[in-house]
Parts: structure tokens; sequence; C-alpha cells
């Protein structure tokens, strides 16, 4: 487990060191912006694991009011397109965002964070194949590899954690196919409507769908308010500074600092939550994480960065 975060924080500092000489302010900024973004969200998912004895629903309820709560106001404010053009799609995407957010807090509640959000890293696997379906893009001989690479890491964790029973697991997946569409349909809606106005989907779509749960609700007691209240802030530093570093610099640079949030929660869980996990379990998250950062290079590698993405 240590050996792992000490590789990890190595190879982090190798792959700065190489390219900081070479790195303009603007390209500093969004690898701190998204290192920032996943560590938020690590300790968010860190204390939704905390609020276990709460219906999960109403863990997402407080997560999305703490974004709704200061983004909506700045729309307002900034004159942000509320309803925007694609409202059909735009729905789309936030009632497919609940879902998946909302299954990916029930395994949080299950299951150690690590093998949690390992599983739910592969959505992009199934963003690609979608992609593929609907949108008509070519995918590499090469893509493929490297996605069969991090499928099979998914597999090797479940087989090598006995934490991870069937309907967790069966949950955690279709969270995972639910990411890979809400991918999908963000690069659909990407060029077509502003990111708030995205983002303000998600977070109202998933309001109005936990409150169908609010009989199975209680009120928070002691540091559960707290805890509910930290969960709806990180939810909202994560979101903010995830998509300013995606405006800051391009994807290729960008994406393999997004699988920090692993690291980060492999360390909260150890010294928060004592969860350790055996070697083979460990390799299986290694590959998940290889799998899908080699996809960012198979995909983007031979471009020209985007300064727009």
């Amino acid at each position: 487990m240590l050996f792992l975060l000490k590789e990890s924080l190595l190879n982090l500092g190798n792959y700065l060191s190489l390219h900081l000489p070479i790195c303009s302010s603007q390209l500093l900024r969004g690898i701190l912006y998204i290192l920032i973004a996943t560590f938020a969200f690590a300790w968010m998912n860190l204390l939704a694991r905390y609020l276990s004895e709460m219906h999960p629903l109403q863990v997402v309820f407080f997560r999305a009011m703490g974004t709704f709560a200061f983004i909506f106001p700045y729309m307002l404010y900034k004159k942000i397109p509320v309803v925007g053009k694609e409202v059909f799609w735009l729905s789309v995407r936030g009632i497919i965002g609940f879902i998946s957010l909302a299954a990916f807090f029930v395994v949080i509640q299950r299951i150690p964070l690590g093998p949690a959000i390992s599983i739910r890293y592969i959505g992009p696997v199934f963003s690609v194949i979608l992609a593929v379906l609907f949108l008509r893009e070519k995918v590499k001989p090469l893509q493929w590899l490297c996605l069969i690479i991090a499928v099979v890491g998914v597999f090797i964790l479940k087989g090598a954690d006995f934490r991870i029973d069937e309907i967790s697991f069966l949950i955690a997946l279709l969270s995972a196919v639910l990411v890979g569409a809400v991918f999908t349909l963000v690069r659909y809606l990407g060029p077509k409507e502003h990111a708030l106005t995205i983002i303000n989907y998600f977070m109202v779509a998933s309001i109005m769908g936990s409150l169908f749960f609010i009989g199975h609700w209680r009120m928070p007691m002691e540091k559960e308010w707290l805890w509910v209240v930290l969960i709806g802030i990180f939810g909202l530093i994560g979101q903010v500074f995830m998509t300013r570093a995606f405006q800051l610099a391009d994807t290729n640079t960008i994406a393999p600092f997004k699988y920090m949030e692993l690291i980060y929660a492999l360390g909260l869980g150890l010294i928060f939550l004592d969860e350790e996990h055996n070697q083979m379990a460990l390799v299986g998250m290694l590959l998940i994480i290889v799998g899908m950062v080699l996809n960012v290079y198979a995909k983007n590698g031979s471009k020209t960065p985007d300064k727009k993405n």
C-alpha cells in the first residue's frame, strides 16, 4: 500500500520535472487545479462513507445542493443561460448523472473507497463504445488494447478483494456505464451549451431525484451536520476546479492527473478507515489506472494540444 503511494508520487514528480521547463504558467495552473479538484472529490467520497448510516440519496441531496446554491446565483448574475438550447439532452444528461452519482454513493457505503472509485473509473470504456455507436467516432486499435487492460484490472480487483460482493460490483459497474454515457453527452453538448448550464441541470436533477426518497431520510445528528455541509463544499470545489483545469490546459496533459483521486482515496481510506488492500487488489487498481491513462495518450498523443479543451 505505502509502496504504491510512494511510487505514484515519484512518478508524478518525474513527470513534472520533465515538463516543468517547457510548461506555461497557464498549464501549471491547470495541473494544480486538477490536483485540487481530485483531492476535494476524494474528501467528499470519504465523508460520504462516514455518513453510511444515512440514506445514500440524502447524501446525494446535500452534495448537489451545496453546488447548486453557489452556481445558480452566479449564473443569474453573469446572465449565463439557465434553460439552454438543448433542453431534452441537457435533461437526459442530468438524469443519467444523478443515477450514476446515486449508485456510486450506494457503493461507497458498501465497499472500501479504493475499489469503489477504481471500478467507476472504467467509465471511459463505455464512453468509447457509445461514442462509436452514436457519435460515429473512430477508435484506434491501441485504444482498444488500453481499454482491455483496464477491464482486466477490474476483474482482478473483484476476484482479489472479497469485500466486493456481487450486488455492489454490479451497482458500481452501472455507475461506470452511466459515467460513460455522461461523457458522451457532454462531448455532444460541449460546443452548444455553457459548462455551468450542463452542470446546473445535473445538480437540479440530483436534487429533484433525491427528494423522491425523502421518506427514508432522517435529521443529521451531531457531527453529521458538519459532514453534510463539507460534502457540499468539497463537491463544489471539485466541480469548479476540474472545470477550470480543463479550460486552462489540453485534455492530453490534464486527464492523467485526474486519476490522482484514487491515490488520495487509498491514503485517506488507510488513515481514517483502516482500509487495507492485498497485493492483487492493488495490481487490479493499478491496471485500471494504467489502461485509462494510456487510453488518453493513445487517443490524443499525436494531436497538437488544444488549449480550449
